[in-house]
């Protein structure tokens, strides 16, 4: 009896054969997409990882260095010869991001250091108010504070400064500084040792502020807004070394006695 043989018809086994490779293949894809995930997360951890141990008094409990994180700041055109500038970014596990940039010559201590502090969840349980902070980071003596030694006025507006409570030679005294910013959330604060007299360093950081320009924003729009409406507000360090009005109580160089401690 003659055996008919449909061409058109597949043997199961081979029907089988087939549905075990593209069930194989499947497999594959999913293994190589979650080796990919996971490759993308662990070059994200390495990135927030800090490298050698940092003995910068900028760096406390909470805080660590972001070395792979790109400078989101500059100073442009700042007249401190034979000083060279260092570029330091902190982040907190909370969010929040520190660029600190500081000036020092050779081996030795910085003459002037600016903080760009971008807060987050942190900033609520920020323990030290902004001039114990920045005392700190003067690496002033114990029990030495600052005081509040009027304002000066720049791009981003008033600045409060401040100098070492109680001294003597106070108008010879290195001088910090801090402002605050709402929209955006935002701190600049810093210390300056430049200059032989008061105005020459109320004068000096005018001239850092005012030079202060944004390389990147990130995600950040009211960043990118706020520099560029400080922009147009922008002086030139010699009409900041010159003051145009009269002091007063509040803007002069000498500490305003009755506004008490900040």
């Amino acid at each position: 009896m003659p055996i008919h043989i449909n061409p058109t018809q597949i043997h199961p086994a081979l029907t089988s054969f087939a549905d075990e490779c593209w069930g194989m293949l499947a497999h594959l894809i999913a293994y190589v997409g979650a080796l990919a995930l996971l490759a993308i997360g662990g070059i994200h951890l390495w990135d927030q990882l800090p490298i050698g141990e940092p003995d910068e008094p900028s760096v406390r409990a909470g805080w660590s260095v972001a070395a792979r994180s790109y400078p989101a700041f500059a100073v442009s055109r700042i007249d401190l010869p034979e000083k060279t500038e260092t570029y330091e970014i902190l982040r907190h596990p909370e969010g929040g991001r520190k660029d600190v940039l500081r000036w020092a010559a050779q081996g030795q201590k910085p003459v002037a250091e600016l903080e760009i502090y971008r807060p987050g969840g942190e900033f609520f349980s920020q323990p030290l108010p902004a001039a114990a902070e920045i005392a700190a980071r003067m690496e002033l003596p114990a029990g030495r504070e600052l005081e509040a030694a009027g304002v000066i006025d720049s791009k981003f507006g008033t600045v409060t400064l401040l100098r070492l409570a109680g001294s003597a030679d106070g108008a010879r005294s290195c001088l910090g500084f801090v402002k605050r910013l709402d929209e955006p959330n935002l701190r600049i604060s810093g210390w300056s040792c430049q200059g032989d007299a008061l105005p020459a360093r109320r004068a000096a950081i005018a001239c850092i502020l005012n030079r202060l320009v944004l390389l990147t924003a990130g995600n950040e729009p009211k960043l990118a807004e706020l520099f560029a409406r400080a922009e147009l507000r922008r002086g030139s360090c010699a009409a900041s070394a010159a003051p145009a009005i009269p002091a007063d109580w509040v803007s002069g160089a000498e500490n305003p006695r009755l506004r008490g401690m900040l």
